[in-house]
């Protein structure tokens, strides 16, 4: 075991990423923005206590009243009523307005963004028609005519102006699920067994509720805005206390008491522009700390399984005649899969063959119940000691994938979810196959690390997948796929990207959990390096056909097929000389042009 792919060096590795909280907290602008909120925010909630008077109690003694006034430190308006008093509930009345606002736009926005975007299409065109069928609505106008059904309550009002607010809130969720689901961390949290909503909720929404939190901040701005505009315009009740009620008195006592309207507007301004300005600031401490899986510095992640390994003599895996296509834009359908017929027994490792586009891959995410919501099983069986997986139901199907059938993909990079340690990936899948205990997990999950040759097990639990190297991110990913014993284990490319010493660890590792687990291996790779060193059998397959089928040291010694032949052939060694003469730069250059 290498030891540079057991250890970090404190020198090389990534720093600390600061959380959203802690750059917010280094901002002026946020916390000037916040301090102003929360001032209002409390004298609002202590109006009860510290109001003068109530909002609509008028002296006619008062009228007019100039600042400074005793029991009127505002002064009053043209009716008599104290202008502190009714700035006081004014607060009230617009947090009530931006919350039900903001919270209505969020949860049908969000709810259906989540759906419409993670599911299929034909939901998500449902769902997109709905929300566009809103947008045409005319908001200010629909809200006026519908008074006589709210009965001027702005509550209701607001409720209304939500539902108008939450088609911008599912297309931004929509836009950025489409990007999310995709991920192939979202793919290993499918086959490790965690249900859709489970990935909701954990993975996806947690990668968007940054812009989802700033455009919380901007709705809730909106909405006020919104119920003061209508107080204003007089649409309501006058009753009610509000700024935009307030603006409008002041205006028509104008040339009488000039400061009247002066109040409300600066309380009104300063609530609003601080709602937008900590959104911006939301925004910039949300983008600082985004990580695109893309541009991490190492790889990982997981997929779990369960079950005792029980030792049996007929095939454990066996598919036949399998045919996947997918439908073109004329309609018809496109074989990519090609009646692929394969067999695989407890203990036995199989390798499947060929060329990027030849349907291995395919092929496997057949058997994990994985494929696109578009791809179409044209006909054959897919069975797993005899049941088959092709008549199962998603919720059976996830209970299989947790438990008796573990993935390990390629790319481990992309595959961990950035957001989130090692250690609570690893303990969620354990948790979500073996229904332990939090603190039983992470004691398996440990001692898992351990098996598979991580020195310092405790150190990668705690670590995010960035802070570790390829070949320890591979090793993590194992520890994750054959946590709960699977009876079959496919690992698709799984020393992609690693050197050629890892890649031998890696194969070792695997061969000898294979060989005390006495699990089932379906190797997918296009190395016959690799295949030579782990594989009892080889499937080779070429345009989404087996082309030769046939134990390796037969495949290696007499291959039949000319594909076969031809990959077998293209494999260099130190024997291998090129003939062909080299290509002066130049020359090279002058063709180009």
């Amino acid at each position: 075991m290498s030891i540079e792919e057991l250890s970090i060096d404190p020198g090389l590795a990534a720093p600390p990423r600061k959380s959203p909280l802690r750059r917010l907290l280094k901002d002026p602008q946020a916390l000037i923005t916040s301090a102003l909120l929360l001032v209002i925010i409390v004298l609002g909630l202590l109006t009860p206590w510290i109001a003068p008077h109530e909002p609509n109690e008028a002296q006619l003694n008062a009228i007019n009243a100039v600042p400074g006034t005793p029991g009127y430190p505002l002064g009053a308006d043209q009716n008599g009523r104290d202008i502190a008093s009714r700035l006081l509930h004014s607060i009230n009345t617009s947090i009530i307005a931006g919350l039900i606002g903001a919270s209505v736009a969020l949860i049908i926005g969000v709810t259906f963004g989540l759906i419409g975007g993670y599911f299929g299409r034909r939901l998500r065109s449902a769902t997109e028609w709905v929300f566009s069928l809103i947008m045409t609505f005319p908001g200010l106008l629909l809200l006026i005519v519908l008074m006589p059904v709210t009965k001027g309550d702005y509550r209701a009002t607001m409720l209304i102006f939500g539902v108008l607010l939450s088609p911008g809130i599912y297309r931004i969720v929509r836009n950025l699920v489409i990007g999310v689901k995709n991920e192939l961390y979202v793919d290993a949290a499918r086959v490790s067994g965690l249900s859709n909503l489970r990935i909701l909720g954990r993975h996806v929404l947690f990668v968007v509720r940054g812009p989802i939190i700033i455009a919380a901040a901007f709705l809730a701005g909106s909405a006020i805005s919104l119920q003061s505009g209508l107080a204003f315009l007089g649409v309501g009740s006058n009753l009610v206390p509000s700024f935009g009620a307030m603006i409008a008195d002041g205006f028509t006592n104008l040339y009488v008491d000039p400061t009247q309207f002066i109040w409300p507007s600066v309380l009104l301004g300063t609530l609003t522009a601080s709602l937008v300005l900590l959104g911006n600031s939301l925004r910039d401490a949300f983008e600082g700390v985004k990580l695109k899986p893309s541009k991490l510095a190492t790889p990982h992640v997981q997929a779990q399984g369960r079950a005792a390994g029980d030792e049996l003599s007929a095939d454990l895996l066996s598919v036949e005649d399998l045919i996947i296509a997918y439908p073109t834009p004329s309609g018809q359908l496109n074989e990519v899969v090609k009646g692929v017929t394969l067999s695989l027994r407890a203990g036995e490792t199989l390798g499947l063959v060929g060329e990027s586009g030849s349907g291995k891959t395919q092929t496997a995410f057949s058997i994990l119940g994985v494929l696109p919501s578009e791809a179409v099983i044209v006909r054959g069986t897919i069975q797993l000691e005899g049941r088959n997986l092709l008549s199962l139901r998603e919720r059976e199907l996830r209970e299989l994938r947790g438990r008796e059938i573990a993935y390990i993909p390629q790319e481990p990079m992309s595959n961990l979810d950035p957001s989130y340690t090692i250690g609570a990936q690893l303990v969620e899948g354990i948790r979500a196959s073996a229904r332990m205990s939090g603190a039983d997990a992470k004691a398996r999950v440990l001692a898992l690390l351990e098996r598979v040759g991580i020195q310092n097990p405790q150190r990668t639990f705690d670590s995010y997948p960035h802070q570790i190297s390829g070949g320890m991110a591979q090793r993590v990913l194992i520890a994750g796929a054959v946590a709960s014993r699977p009876k079959l284990l496919i690992a698709d490319e799984p020393t992609t990207a690693l050197d050629v010493t890892v890649q031998a660890e890696i194969l070792d590792l695997i061969r000898d959990l294979q060989t005390e687990l006495n699990m089932a291996v379906l190797l997918v790779t296009h190395n016959f390096g690799v295949v030579a060193d782990i594989c009892d059998r080889i499937a080779v397959m070429q345009n989404g056909q087996v082309v030769e089928s046939g134990t390796a040291l037969e495949l290696f010694r007499e291959p039949k097929h000319p594909y076969t032949q031809m990959l077998l052939g293209s494999i260099l060694d130190e024997h291998t000389v090129r003939t062909d003469p080299p290509v002066p730069v130049a020359a090279a250059a002058g063709e180009r042009n």
